[in-house]
């Protein structure tokens, strides 16, 4: 098998410096443990309440933050991080409108919540200013759906609609896990012989899987690329995250690939194939299910309107191009320029800051090396890495 190393070890370069992105976009474990802090003390509160509807209320996470696909916004230090107040003396006897203001009206009875409380359409949040804010939405149970589903409020507060944010967790989690088969791993194993216990992919430095890591480099481009933009237009980040999800269980079960570069691409590249033209009733329009409840399109907006599948195709078409243009950019200094105007300067510069110090420090202590999965890392991360020298992949020393 022929594999240009040269390529292969930019690629491996380029991922190193795309995980050291999402790390600083990501909200940090300090941060995630001291908001973890707050709502469980926030549902301590809700539950403690003398209405009915209040007794053994749970709190817990969803969305980006229970994924793992959190990205900052930009221009700002405060993460979102949502949550889900599930009332189980909940029912559909009850209008969203009324059990949202129960939630509501316990908050206020509390001096610092009360200070810290927003009332948004949906939900409530609390603003924990340069930290984060916590987006409260409750939900009852929903009988009629399976995968024990719940029900949380539409816009107009007057309906409720079926959700399932476990679920989807749960079925998120379970792509996460898929081991992808990289060719860059067998030609480093034909030439140095490598253990076989060198540990697949999925799971970077920081803990989070390769598809986590996929989810939050596309949602950063979606940012950049929208911040000039109608915001009202840019695709939902559930709509990123689960043509992603879908589209990288395809290519792990049925492709192999040269590096995980590679594999990006083609995750990146097959999100549309996942988008339904036709509605559940046989009429034309856009569909991309809950596929853990009943009656939930992530894609129903779009159907109101036009304009946001529009604008998702557009900036779909300018993720893939930016990506697979970034491979092939001669020089160290235009990757930074491309991936700045990709990205954004901010967490372009902490990530060539962080690897350039990693870099030289293992170079200093000759332990530098190309692994067969990460690209370049310490030695003794993984058992069979390559020493090298000062790296001219770029075309110039890039350490």
């Amino acid at each position: 098998m022929f594999l240009d190393h040269r390529l292969a070890h930019r690629k491996a370069y380029l991922i190193n410096l795309l995980a050291r992105m999402c790390a600083e976009l990501d909200i940090t474990e300090s941060r995630l443990q001291q908001a973890k802090e707050r709502y469980e003390g926030v549902a301590r509160w809700l539950a403690d309440g003398e209405h009915f509807l209040l007794h053994d209320l749970s709190i817990y996470l969803q969305g980006s933050t229970a994924l793992g696909t959190s990205v900052r916004p930009i221009g700002k230090n405060e993460h979102d991080v949502d949550l889900v107040a599930f009332m189980p003396a909940g029912t559909t006897v009850w209008t969203p409108a009324y059990i949202k203001k129960v939630i509501g009206d316990r908050l206020k009875a509390h001096a610092t919540y009360a200070r810290l409380l927003e009332e948004k359409i949906r939900c409530w949040r609390l603003v924990y200013a340069n930290e984060f804010h916590l987006d409260i939405t409750p939900a009852i149970l929903n009988i009629a759906c399976r995968n024990q589903g719940e029900l949380v409020p539409d816009k107009s507060l007057r309906e409720w609609k079926g959700s399932n944010p476990r679920g989807y967790r749960k079925a998120f989690e379970t792509r996460a896990a898929l081991v992808p088969v990289i060719m860059l791993t067998k030609a480093f194993d034909e030439s140095i012989k490598s253990r076989a216990d060198i540990e697949p992919f999925p799971v970077t430095s920081s803990g989070r899987s390769i598809l986590c890591r996929i989810v939050q480099v596309a949602k950063r481009h979606r940012d950049v690329h929208f911040e000039a933009r109608d915001l009202a237009l840019w695709p939902i980040s559930v709509i990123l995250t689960t043509l992603i999800a879908w589209s990288y269980e395809r290519c792990v079960r049925a492709g192999v690939y040269d590096t995980e570069f590679d594999l990006i691409i083609a995750v990146l590249r097959g999100m549309p194939d996942f988008i339904g033209r036709t509605l559940p009733d046989g009429s034309p329009g856009w569909h991309i299910p809950n596929e853990t409840t009943v009656d939930e399109n992530f894609a129903e907006r779009w159907n109101d309107d036009p304009d946001k599948a529009h604008a998702f195709f557009t900036w779909h078409a300018k993720a893939v191009a930016d990506m697979e243009n970034l491979a092939h950019v001669d020089g160290a200094d235009q990757v930074r320029k491309r991936m700045d105007e990709s990205f954004g300067p901010r967490p372009v510069d902490a990530a060539f800051t962080a690897l350039d110090n990693e870099i030289a420090s293992a170079r200093r202590s000759g332990l530098l090396g190309v692994a067969p999965l990460v690209g370049l890392t310490a030695a003794p991360a993984i058992a069979a890495a390559v020493p090298v020298r000062n790296n001219t992949f770029f075309g110039r020393d890039c350490g």
